[in-house]
């Protein structure tokens, strides 16, 4: 198996804390080139996770003209993931680019239109996809276990968790608050499982009810109300064209003891399933409900544990092997490209009090 030369535009938090430690681990993958605004964080990626003679940037333009480089992880702030990875793709470079996939649903278009043009794959880091809990359920939606899923619940709570740092309270570099921070992840969950890209109409609201607090209790200490400019909670309210219902709730600080992360809850006509407490499948047999526990130990002997993937380690993989054989990707670009077509049908709801019907957008 061939080595791939890959390059990482963006050392900020998600590349340390997700992307290079993955890559690093791939005996096939070999990071050539790191890009960041802040040179010094550049240097110390390259030092940590680069080859010998790995190149430093400062401008990403400089980094895509380097031949060698064939893939390209784009990991910056949210309004530059676009413009980045249309010039990667333009530029015959594959790219993961995190999620969400970009700001606005046009933007999303045109990185979808550039991929296909270019001939290059393009996939979005919903790495949640990869749990052992989402595989395993998404093997038994594709089976057909739960029937027609026609309900459907995406849970995106914390309680008292608002990231400080970096540009997360920045609407202009964001785009928005949790809805497209962590929503992004639990939508993206409940569609693969439903296997259901066609929304009809959307009404959303958004809420800024504890973001001004001073001297709020938080996961990462008080958050400065004067800079907090992104919503503190998001719900969605989602029709599909086949009838099809989803409900969304995103919120990094809500009074809520219920609290979830990248889940969801799904009804079908044969059966159910959530992530609440573990994943639970639970139906009906002989005329008596049932409820089972999947264990997803890949275990169950005395002090081993197995052999098992992280999530992060499993998306890395796949992505690289896509590349190599020339598979599709299990995130594909135009999944996300819906994702971010919805979330920007709620944000706009919540503004204009109406209801967003597809069937008036150019999808």
């Amino acid at each position: 198996m061939r080595t791939m030369k890959l390059a990482i535009i963006g050392c900020g938090g998600i590349a340390n804390g997700k992307h290079m430690p993955s890559l690093a681990k791939l005996s096939n993958v070999e990071m050539i080139g790191f890009c960041d605004i802040e040179i010094a964080r550049a240097e110390k990626a390259a030092k940590e996770y680069g080859v010998e003679d790995a190149k430093i940037y400062e401008d990403y333009r400089d980094l895509l003209q380097n031949e060698e480089i064939e893939v390209v992880h784009v990991l910056t702030p949210n309004d530059s993931h676009a413009e980045i990875s249309i010039a990667a793709l333009n530029a015959g470079k594959h790219v993961m680019c995190e999620k969400p996939m970009a700001k606005t649903a046009n933007e999303a278009r045109l990185m979808v239109e550039a991929a296909k043009r270019s001939g290059k794959k393009l996939t979005i880091g919903y790495n949640n996809r990869f749990r052992p809990d989402s595989q395993h359920l998404h093997n038994l939606c594709e089976r057909g276990d739960l029937g027609e899923i026609y309900y459907a619940k995406a849970h995106a709570i914390r309680r008292r968790a608002v990231p400080t740092w970096g540009v997360f309270l920045d609407e202009e570099k964001q785009g928005g608050g949790p809805l497209i921070d962590i929503g992004t992840h639990a939508l993206d969950l409940t569609l693969w499982m439903m296997n259901n890209y066609k929304p009809k109409s959307v009404m959303g609201t958004t809420y800024n009810k504890l973001s001004k607090k001073e001297n709020a209790a938080n996961a990462w200490g008080p958050w400065d109300p004067e800079k907090f400019t992104v919503e503190d909670s998001a719900f969605g309210f989602i029709t599909m064209q086949n009838g099809a219902t989803i409900v969304l709730e995103a919120s990094w600080a809500l009074n809520s003891l219920d609290v979830d992360e990248a889940k969801c809850s799904l009804s079908g006509t044969d059966g159910g399933a959530d992530m609440k407490d573990g994943l639970r499948i639970h139906g009906e047999s002989f005329g008596k409900l049932y409820t089972t526990n999947v264990e997803l130990n890949s275990g169950g002997v005395a002090f081993y544990d197995g052999n098992s993937e992280s999530d992060a380690d499993l998306e890395a993989r796949l992505w690289i092997e896509s590349i190599i054989h020339n598979t599709e990707p299990i995130v594909q670009p135009e999944q996300a490209y819906v994702v971010t077509q919805i979330l920007e049908a709620i944000y706009e709801s919540a503004k204009t009090g109406k209801a967003v019907y597809f069937e008036d957008m150019t999808l």
